[in-house]
């Protein structure tokens, strides 16, 4: 889209030349107070009674609405109340009887000879699914419990409320009864539920906490709006669920809650006295009468100030424009379809150095063109007076009065006048000359980061070569001397030197793949994702280091569990692997390691698996914690400090991630986390 100043920009601008008042007329009739204003009076007097209309008829709307609204809202209040305490009643009775089902259930499971670890279990479920029960107790007929969930720490003899609902619970029925309110120290107001056990002398009892059941199972909705309390006979508060004070005279209902409590009432209490519903309606038919009569009165004042605006609304919006268009840092350049120039403005002058006297009602060609352009300028030229009406948008070069030449942007559109005649272009010109250097600055600035960017990498990659490359490269000088060991004491024989030779020259192979590898990182390549048994590749891995560890007198254990193949690089795998292991050696020195074993473990966990590389060393040092994976950083005297950030490197190339954590024994584990990608799934994409 062309910046300000486009074809109807200036079709506006054509229009202030042709007819409507003069701005001094204008302003002098909005000063005239004395100017007809309206139409008829008749009219006026009749628009005049509308508002006065309007507000009797709010008057008598919100009277009629409070009336209607008083005699029914007390009713639907009391008709809800009534409902949810209902519901309320309901919903806490039936938890209860899931709480009796659990006990019947119970002695009748131990009739049947259930083992008591079983039925513990049972009840500690329970426990754990429904908290307002506090606990569940196998009790004798002395009211000493014989056995309770969760455990007792010491016996607590016998207890004469338990005692006493044994000997109720004796001469009733099979159904569970309930105690009276007990308040235990340290406790919420209970009751306890019994349920007469296999043997018929003892019970089952459970230890249900009522401010947990009513916190529990009464919805949010209803805690919002009600007070909950449960009351005695004597309408002493017993137990309460409130979020705040309850006014006085609040609307509340009451429900006989025995059984199966005993002589316990349920009462809800509603915190407000009145609902929204009638404010809503009054507010509602407040506001639409109101904006009703704020309407009328708008058409009466646009009716009577018709005439009066517009007569001054065209001198106005010259203005106004004409305001715009010299305000703006745009060029503004309207020609018509020979190239003179109809209206420039300020910012254009300014631009090309030249007054509008200068430009205004010249034809081609301009004392702006630059002559490195002249030809191009001209075929433009031609172009759109060809009748060619599309929008166009170019860069060219103007060259200012004092003769330095300006880059520029030039957006032209098709100039419409009033009636739809195409009367030639408007121009909106911006000098991009500064844009134009910077761009060329930040294009050398770019140029020079990429020549700087390939030198640190160069760095970054002998750093990393010099690091990795020592491990092969030590082994196969070990094997070197090996076999010439071999041909001094005159062992040479093929079968002897072909062991040692082929696994220098796994070695060999193996430091070529690491500089390849090197590279891809360099170069920012993915990793080559091949199906990958990591319980195989850690068995090398330890098989290749053991030699090592031996020397050093450790122990390297594993414990490898059985995963399904992982889409990894085997290579890359294989370096962190020796990386970690090899640290975790080196830092479990005689003189600070806390046993002898270094572990390797693979498990799984959710988010796929998990290498865990455990030492007995010394443990990272805190000061060093937070840059350990950084470059060059090193707990080792004469460590490149390369090593860990490898490792992570190559740990998020497999979209994982690597982190340490004090080993409990002393040392250091550092845990490689990798995605659960299984080579099925690498084979399917």
């Amino acid at each position: 889209m062309p910046p300000p100043g486009s074809a109807r920009h200036g079709h506006t601008t054509l229009r202030g030349g042709q007819g409507g008042l003069d701005r001094n007329e204008a302003w002098a009739l909005d000063a005239d107070p004395s100017r007809p204003t309206g139409g008829g009076g008749s009219r006026i007097d009749l628009l005049s009674v509308v508002p006065l209309v309007a507000i009797a008829a709010l008057v008598a709307l919100v009277a009629a609405l409070v009336w209607i609204v008083n005699g029914t809202e007390a009713d639907r209040a009391r008709t809800q109340l009534a409902t949810d305490a209902l519901w309320v009643e309901q919903t806490l009775r039936f938890q209860l009887s899931i709480d009796e089902d659990m006990l019947v259930r119970l002695a009748l499971d131990q009739v049947g000879g259930t083992a008591l670890l079983t039925l513990d279990a049972r009840a500690r479920l329970h426990i754990a699914n429904n908290p307002e029960v506090l606990s569940v107790a196998w009790v004798d007929a002395a009211g000493e419990r014989l056995h309770a969930v969760p455990g007792q720490s010491a016996p607590v003899g016998a207890d004469p409320d338990l005692a006493a609902l044994a000997q109720r619970l004796a001469g009733a029925s099979a159904r569970p009864i309930y105690s009276a309110l007990r308040h235990l120290p340290g406790q919420p107001a209970t009751v306890v539920l019994a349920v007469r056990s296999g043997d018929g002398a003892g019970m089952v009892t459970a230890t249900v906490a009522l401010p947990l059941l009513f916190e529990r199972h009464v919805p949010w909705w209803i805690a919002e709006k009600y007070a909950l309390e449960l009351i005695d006979v004597g309408g002493a508060v017993l137990v309460a669920r409130a979020r705040a004070r309850l006014e006085p005279g609040a609307p509340s209902h009451t429900i006989s809650f025995d059984p199966p409590l005993p002589g316990m009432l349920l009462r809800i209490t509603s915190y407000s006295a009145a609902g929204p519903a009638a404010n809503t309606m009054v507010l509602a038919g407040i506001a639409g009468l109101s904006a009703f009569a704020i309407l009328a009165l708008i058409v009466l004042y646009l009716t009577a100030n018709r005439r009066r605006r517009a007569e001054l609304q065209l001198s106005g919006e010259m203005a106004f424009r004409h305001s715009m268009e010299e305000s703006l840092t745009v060029g503004l350049r309207a020609r018509d379809h020979q190239g003179r120039v109809l209206y420039v403005n300020s910012a254009f002058c300014q631009m090309v150095g030249l007054p509008a006297s200068d430009l205004v009602g010249r034809l081609p060609p301009m004392p702006y063109w630059a002559d490195e352009v002249l030809g191009e300028t001209l075929m433009r030229q031609r172009a759109q007076a060809s009748h060619d009406f599309t929008p166009r948008s170019f860069e060219t070069r103007f060259r200012r009065r004092d003769g330095r030449v300006i880059d520029v942007q030039v957006f032209d559109a098709p100039l419409i006048d009033a009636k739809g005649s195409h009367r030639g272009w408007m121009g909106s010109i911006i000098d991009i000359t500064e844009t134009k250097r910077a761009a060329a600055l930040a294009r050398a600035q770019d140029v020079s980061l990429q020549r700087t960017g390939r030198l640190v990498t160069l760095g970054e990659m002998a750093s990393s070569l010099a690091h990795e490359l020592n491990q092969p490269l030590a082994a196969i000088a070990g094997y070197a001397a090996g076999a010439l060991n071999l041909i001094e004491a005159g062992q040479a024989s093929p079968a002897a030197l072909r062991p040692a030779l082929e696994k220098l020259a796994h070695q060999a192979s193996r430091a070529g793949q690491i500089i390849r590898r090197i590279q891809d990182f360099v170069r920012k390549r993915e990793p080559r994702l091949t199906p990958l048994a990591l319980a195989e590749v850690i068995t090398d891995t330890v098989a290749f280091l053991a030699a090592d560890a031996r020397e050093r007198h450790l122990q390297l254990i594993t414990d490898l569990a059985d995963v399904p193949p992982l889409a990894a690089d085997r290579i890359l795998i294989e370096q962190v692997l020796i990386n970690l292991i090899r640290n975790g050696m080196e830092a479990m020195a005689p003189a600070s390691r806390s046993g002898d074993s270094l572990t390797i473990t693979l498990r799984t966990t959710a988010e796929g698996v998990e290498i865990a590389v455990a030492d007995q060393g010394g443990g990272i040092d805190p000061a060093l914690a937070d840059r350990l994976f950084d470059a060059f950083s090193s707990t080792k005297t004469d460590g490149m400090g390369m090593g860990l950030n490898i490792c992570r490197t190559i740990v998020e190339l497999h979209r994982g991630h690597l982190r340490f954590h004090p080993n409990p024994g002393g040392g250091t584990v550092f845990v490689v986390a990798l995605p659960g990608v299984v080579a099925a799934g690498l084979a399917a994409q």
